[in-house]
């Protein structure tokens, strides 16, 4: 029994290291993309803008997708593009 409780608390423990390399992996893009959107003028920021909503459109799967997880990566995608970081 020990043995099982100490393999997974090393899972655990690898689970939450590869969690935060995530998360540090998402904050170094936030601030690559935040400098290229200060970088340009506002119709080219609408132009990508519109572009990424395009591409967005064309390559969500029909059905396979939860409406929920749809709208919570279109929530992420709009406070990024425009309420870039400060």
């Amino acid at each position: 029994m020990k043995n099982l409780i100490a393999e997974l608390l090393l899972k655990l423990a690898e689970k939450e290291e590869e969690s935060k390399e995530f998360v540090a992996q998402i904050e170094a893009l936030e601030i690559v993309v935040t400098a290229l959107l200060r970088r340009m003028e506002q119709s080219e920021q609408q132009a990508l803008y519109t572009s990424i909503e395009a591409a967005l459109h064309d390559a969500r799967p029909k059905g396979e997708v939860s409406t929920h997880d749809t709208q919570l990566l279109q929530q992420y995608l709009e406070k990024l593009l425009t309420h870039p970081r400060s």
